[in-house]
């Protein structure tokens, strides 16, 4: 496990890392947390940061009102799957991460979905469909030479549902 809160993997926003044990985001630098969060606009900045805080209310709250402002934003669909599996409503979760799979099959979110699918699996405790899942996302990420935050985010969660995988056998 990495113990050093520097070396989590990036949430994608500042302040904001992904624990790599529970696989959560979790604001790690409040200070630097707060000082982006006053210069964005962008509600899916603060609902991101909502939930790294654990206020899963809060962050369904401004993905409604998100959504309703942008219904067809992809970015926002992909955050309500965290909302939904923050919230316990993994089974939900799984059924819009499936919808969103088959939409983004062949792009460049396809990797963004399967991410999130695996981490609703591993929240689940399905460690076997947490590995398949992030395993997939990895490659893409790799394949697409995507950001090396992202490739590492995939890298860290793989590493950790294979670990909790082979505990189980």
């Amino acid at each position: 496990m990495i113990s050093d809160r520097r070396e989590w993997p990036d949430a994608g926003f500042p302040g904001v890392a992904v624990n790599p044990e529970t696989l959560d985001t979790e604001v790690v630098d409040e200070e630097r947390c707060a000082d982006a969060l006053a210069a964005s606009s962008d509600p899916r900045d603060h609902a991101l940061v909502e939930l790294a805080r654990g206020h899963v209310s809060a962050a369904a709250e401004i993905l409604v009102e998100a959504r309703y402002t942008d219904p067809e934003s992809f970015r926002l669909k992909v955050l309500e799957l965290d909302v939904l599996r923050a919230g316990n409503r993994n089974d939900r979760a799984v059924e819009r991460a499936q919808q969103l799979l088959s939409e983004s099959k062949g792009t460049p979110n396809e990797a963004m979905v399967l991410q999130y699918l695996g981490k609703i699996q591993f929240s689940r405790g399905n460690y076997a469909a947490a590995e398949k899942a992030f395993s997939q996302a990895l490659e893409l990420r790799v394949a697409a030479s995507a950001d090396a935050s992202l490739i590492y985010s995939s890298t860290v969660a793989l590493g950790r549902a294979r670990e909790l995988r082979s505990r189980e056998q």
